[in-house]
Parts: structure tokens; C-alpha cells; sequence
């Protein structure tokens, strides 16, 4: 990496030159790069939403500009920098927005539904990514045809969407969250589909059954650039049949619409102190050691509040009986990560409800951190003012010490500690 200002070799910390000569510093390029991160993130979604029919052209001016401030000696003020980070998180929640509209107009309002996990004796082809659409269309293009379709990772919501659920041959989930899908695709005897990001080189045993989409690829798989996936079905009808072995059943898709449905019931019985408090507890997944922070944190939570759970983070969290509140799982599973929209709607509609502000809500945010999608959701939160977030386990690279001490003053934004339990009792002590 380069110097932007005088093309000295960067160090992390400085340039080649001093600080004074080139005015050039670490809390500029962290900033540089957390604008680039949040614009890769909500172009990702904004690319979802554009292929369902929806876009917004001051998003697109936004990308321009806000790519432009990225340029060589360009922008080197703090402040300026800090607004543009702030204001891609205001343009993520549109384009959230934008995809929501685009998800429901095609496939129906989304309601809860139980989901099995596991397999059906037969053919079978496995969806992993987030692209609804790439699901839909391969639904269409397997009917009558004796495939069965199953879910992979953040495709899970899927389910909740009546026009895709009307297929009978969409015939469950299949494995966890994207890290794990090496030993899920191994496992998986029919061919895969990766239609987005979070797909991992694949093992020699299953990268001829692997196919991606679009900008989506991998050495050893085959990409597809079309929506025709007759290449991937005629794999299908050569591939070892899966066999019968359901080993779950779980219940999901609680979108925002089907909370704020039961607006009047949660307030009134927050007012009748049977909910004690709400924690969304998601994001991204990953490997690396202290995401088992997440698990023991959701377990510890009290058996008198809800849990709101999107995105792949959910997977660190879903595998346990969290039991019921209300008549309803205490647990309830969103979405996928731009559902994110959802909840934040939802945090707002009850901060209505109570005359008050989001911040002022019993409700806990800790965020599981990963990938650029999460840097998109965090910005918007942020850029609506949502203060005392909890992020890990690790503090995000790019994010210098001066830069996290000014997200710290301005939003009280925090670090995941080391113990879960403490960090959770000090939340309801406060």
C-alpha cells in the first residue's frame, strides 16, 4: 500500500515521510477504507435489489462521489471523511429498503413457517448466497423434474417467502452457516449452487459439482453467467442420490411485519413487566476462536426477554431451546443480514410506542463482525444515531485506534469483553 499523498510505502501508522511533510495519517486511511468497505457491502445489496427491478439514483450519484473521496490527494480531512462514512450508512438503509420492497413484491409477504433440516431420499440441489432470485428461477426450471432444492447458509430465509415456498420440490435446509461449508458440500452428494459471496475454494471431492453466478467464482467450480442452470440440473440427474435423514426441524421467519403485527401485545406487556428486554444478537459468522462468545451470551440472556437473531451470525446462536415467551420462540429469526432493515424498523416503531428514542429501549445490541455487509449495517446504525453497539470479537483492522476512540466518544461503541456472562450481567445491572 501506498501513500496517497506522496506515494511512499505505508506502514500502518505513517508514511516513508513524516506525518508533517506529507500530512498524511493512519485515522485518514482508516477512514478511506472503512467508506470503501461499507460502499462494497451496501453495492452487494444494491446489486440484489437492482436485478428485482428496484434502484435509486442519488444511491448511484453517492457511489460515485463517495469513490471520488477515495481518489490520490483528494480528501484529507477528518471530519469531511467521517460524514461520508456516516452517509453510506444513511444510503445502506435505502437500499435495504429498496430490497425488502423488491424481495416482497416478488415473493410474497413473508411469513413464519417451520423448516426441516436435513434431506429427502432423491436427486438434489443445494442454494448457498443470498441472490433469492438465482433460487427462484432454478425452482422454476426444476419443476416436475424429480430435483428436490434445498437451502444452504443465509438462503434459509428463503423459506419464509410464500411464492418461492409454493414449490413443493424446495424441500428443506441443509447444513450451517458459510464456514462450514466445506464439510456440508463434501457431505452434500448432489451439485451446489453459490449464488453470492461467502463461498470458499472448494475441496477437490465436490469442485466439479460446485457452480457459481455472475461475479460469484472460485477456482475449480464452474460459473454460470446466465440464469439458464440446465447445466446444473442435468448434473443433478447424474449425481449419487441423497438419502432420507431429516435431523431437525426449526421455525423461522419472523420479518419485521410479523413483529410489528404483535406491536400492541409487546408493548403492553413490557408495560406489564413480562418482557424484560430485547437483544439482537447477529451479524457475521466466522471461524476464528471467540465467536463462541455469541452462543454463550444468547444462552445467559434472561428467559423473560427476546432474542432477534439475522444474517449468518444466527448460526453461532440457533442450536439451542431457548424456549417461549408470549406463546411465541424467544428466539426469532429475522432474516438474512439486510433484514437488518426489518429490525431497525421494528426498534423504531416500539421506540414510537413508548414516546421515546431507540437508545432509550431495553434493547442490547452485539453484533457479530466479519465482511462488508456488516460494515454497511453498522454505518447505518450508526448513521442513525444508535449508541452503545457491541461488536467482536475482534475490533475491525482497518478501524485505527483514533478512529475507534472517535466512534467510542460519538456513539459509545464497544468492544465484546471476554467473558459473556459478565458482559451481559453488567448490561441488566445497568
Amino acid at each position: 500500500m501506498f501513500c496517497n499523498q506522496c506515494e511512499q510505502t505505508w506502514h500502518g501508522t505513517g508514511c516513508e515521510n513524516s506525518p508533517g511533510v506529507c500530512g498524511k495519517n493512519e485515522d485518514v486511511q482508516s477512514l478511506q477504507e472503512t467508506l470503501l468497505y461499507g460502499l462494497k457491502g451496501m453495492c452487494a445489496y444494491a446489486h440484489h435489489a437492482r436485478r428485482l427491478g428496484k434502484a435509486d439514483e442519488e444511491v448511484s450519484a453517492f457511489v460515485e462521489e463517495a469513490l471520488f473521496a477515495t481518489m490520490t490527494n483528494v480528501n484529507f480531512d477528518l471530519d469531511s471523511l467521517l460524514e461520508l462514512v456516516l452517509e453510506c450508512g444513511r444510503k445502506n438503509l435505502r437500499v435495504m429498503q429498496l430490497l425488502e420492497e423488491g424481495h416482497i413484491e416478488r415473493f410474497g409477504k413473508p411469513q413464519p413457517v417451520a423448516v426441516k433440516e436435513g434431506s429427502l431420499a432423491g436427486p438434489g440441489i443445494l442454494v448457498t448466497g443470498h441472490d433469492l432470485l438465482d433460487l427462484s428461477d432454478l425452482l422454476d426450471q426444476t419443476k416436475g423434474t424429480g430435483i428436490n432444492v434445498y437451502t444452504h447458509g443465509e438462503m434459509l430465509p428463503a423459506h419464509m417467502y410464500p411464492e418461492l415456498r409454493k414449490h413443493a420440490h424446495l424441500a428443506g435446509h441443509y447444513g450451517g452457516a458459510w464456514q462450514e461449508q466445506r464439510k456440508d458440500f463434501e457431505t452434500f452428494t448432489g451439485p451446489i449452487l453459490a449464488t453470492t459471496n461467502c463461498v470458499l475454494h472448494p475441496r477437490e471431492s465436490y469442485a466439479d459439482r460446485l457452480f457459481t453466478t455472475r461475479a460469484t467464482a472460485v477456482p475449480g467450480g464452474r460459473r454460470l453467467t446466465t440464469s439458464d442452470f440446465s447445466p446444473i440440473i442435468e448434473k443433478a440427474r447424474h449425481c449419487k442420490p441423497l438419502p432420507e435423514k431429516i435431523v431437525r426441524e426449526s421455525r423461522i421467519g419472523f420479518h419485521k411485519d410479523v413483529i410489528l403485527g404483535l406491536a400492541g401485545t409487546i408493548v403492553q406487556a413490557v408495560k406489564d413487566g413480562k418482557i424484560s428486554r430485547f437483544f439482537l444478537i447477529g451479524g457475521c459468522d466466522g471461524a476464528e476462536t471467540g465467536r463462541n462468545y455469541f452462543s454463550e451470551y444468547a444462552q445467559a440472556t434472561p428467559k423473560d426477554s427476546f432474542i432477534l437473531t439475522l444474517g449468518c451470525g444466527k448460526y453461532r446462536i440457533r442450536n439451542h431451546d431457548y424456549g417461549t415467551l408470549l406463546g411465541l420462540p424467544r428466539l426469532l429469526d429475522m432474516g438474512q443480514c439486510n433484514d437488518a432493515y426489518g429490525a431497525i424498523q421494528v426498534a423504531a416503531a416500539l421506540a414510537q410506542a413508548f414516546q421515546c428514542t431507540v437508545n432509550d429501549l431495553p434493547l442490547t445490541l452485539v453484533v457479530s463482525w466479519f465482511e462488508q455487509k456488516a460494515v454497511a449495517v453498522l454505518l447505518t446504525l450508526l448513521a442513525l444515531g444508535v449508541k452503545g453497539i457491541t461488536i467482536g470479537p475482534n475490533p475491525p483492522g482497518f478501524v485505527s485506534p483514533g478512529v475507534f476512540a472517535i466512534l467510542q466518544e460519538k456513539f459509545d461503541l464497544r468492544l465484546t469483553g471476554k467473558d459473556a456472562k459478565a458482559d451481559l450481567a453488567a448490561v441488566l445491572a445497568g
